[in-house]
């Protein structure tokens, strides 16, 4: 939708991977944790129930195939999935990989600590991965 624009909070920590159907997907630029964002293209939207059902249902699609592609990529002990909006209202879904090593484990990773970009080095070999990940899903 052409009046879709991005929340600038979400653009500023973030590095674009790419589109699926429905939403943007975004790697959270913080080496802690392997963190994608998925943001539906559609303006205005807060709630997944401002989201038709079909949105909705391609919704839950990308973010099962987000799971998937996050397992392959970093082999998490877990994946935690959520959609707060507390911060930034613009509806987006957090698909986060998560260790019994990491620095949060086992509480959330909303507020902990400060967050730590990648190197370039390191940033780059992810993006190409996790989008060869995602273009394979």
């Amino acid at each position: 939708m052409s009046d879709f624009t991005l929340d600038p909070r979400l653009a500023a920590d973030t590095i674009a991977l790419g589109d699926l159907a429905l939403s943007s997907v975004l790697l959270l630029d913080d080496k802690r944790f392997p963190w994608f964002v998925l943001v539906p293209r559609r303006p205005g939207v807060s709630e997944l129930t401002d989201l038709t059902p079909a949105d909705a249902a391609r919704l839950m699609d990308e973010t099962r195939l987000a799971i998937g592609v996050m397992q392959a990529l970093a082999k998490p002990d877990k994946v935690n999935v959520g959609a707060l909006g507390n911060m930034v209202a613009q509806l987006h879904v957090h698909v986060i990989g998560r260790f019994r090593s990491d620095p949060a484990w086992p509480g959330p990773v909303w507020g902990h600590g400060t967050r730590e970009p990648y190197p370039a080095h390191a940033a780059a070999q992810l993006v190409e991965r996790a989008r060869g990940l995602f273009a394979a899903a």
